[in-house]
């Protein structure tokens, strides 16, 4: 074990079982980056999707921690949530155009323009100022404990639930899909504001990616279990504190349907258009890999 790895097992609280996994399926993904990072001669662009609970972070802290100890590299890691609108912002959204945008997680909820703008700071090499989002307490943490980064990267990976994403037709945004978008709303607005903003800006960002790594969910009714899991986790870290991000289970149940229509979406076709996929069984262990250097494992 090396220091890069044991500060890894020691961050995720992981056992060291947890790299003997590593090393058998996300061996393709660090060779791969090695070969287009050796012959492209720039700062490489990993991106990262999966539901909620997949295991994004743990993947993306791992890759960023071996690649930077193998390449002698500047490795950072980026999640679509710490780009998310203050909740202030997400407040006028709520009163301005529909009130379920209040609620962090969809597109149209992401300040993308700063996504795009740290990207290409961390890719120019110029000082770069990162932010951070604080779940425990909904709300952007202030810019003076922003993280600062010294470039030049020669890794930045980007992680989300909805990344590389695709928007949908008009017609298939007509027919609610759950509870939330029947009762709360009716008229499509909701849905509408947010497949507009998919296909707006957030296309942009994802198409800075060089390659795209899918862990992909068994089905959607994976999800509820695995996010109730990051939740407890949350609830465990900030108990007798008085923090009001927190959720109960049932405020989860409700809180995952704000993500089914655009994860259903992407179970279907995303595979077909990345370069890797990992497929994830109920437990979260990889049963199956496909990508650009194997079939499988």
């Amino acid at each position: 074990m090396t220091p890069a790895t044991e500060a890894f097992l020691e961050r995720n609280q992981l056992s060291e079982n947890y790299l003997h996994f590593a090393q058998r399926w996300f061996e393709p993904v660090l060779e791969q980056f090695a070969q287009q990072y050796q012959s492209q001669k720039r700062p490489q662009i990993l991106g990262i999707n999966g539901s909620q609970g997949s295991g994004k972070s743990t993947l993306a802290d791992y890759l960023c921690s071996i690649i930077a100890e193998r390449h002698g590299v500047t490795a950072v890691n980026l999640s679509l949530d710490d780009f998310y609108l203050t909740h202030d912002q997400r407040a006028q959204l709520a009163e301005t155009v529909h009130p379920l945008l209040g609620t962090r997680g969809v597109p149209g909820t992401h300040d993308v323009d700063l996504a795009i703008q740290t990207i290409e700071q961390l890719v120019a090499g110029s000082e770069c100022r990162i932010p951070r989002f604080d779940k425990s307490v909904d709300d952007r943490v202030p810019k003076a404990e922003f993280d600062s980064i010294e470039g030049p990267a020669g890794l930045i990976i980007l992680e989300g639930w909805c990344l590389g994403a695709l928007p949908q037709a008009q017609t298939d945004l007509r027919e609610p899909i759950n509870d939330l978008e029947r009762l709360e709303d009716p008229e499509g607005i909701w849905r509408e504001y947010i497949n507009t903003a998919l296909g707006g800006s957030y296309q942009q960002l994802f198409a800075m990616v060089d390659q795209l790594i899918m862990l992909k969910a068994p089905s959607f009714d994976a999800v509820f279990q695995w996010r109730w899991q990051q939740e407890m986790k949350l609830i465990e870290k900030y108990q007798n504190t008085g923090r009001s991000g927190l959720m109960t289970k049932r405020q989860v149940l409700k809180f995952i349907q704000y993500f089914q229509r655009i994860t259903e979406q992407s179970l279907g076709e995303m595979p077909m258009r990345s370069q890797h996929v990992f497929q994830l069984e109920l437990d979260r262990q990889i049963s199956r890999y496909s990508g650009a250097e194997s079939s499988s494992n």
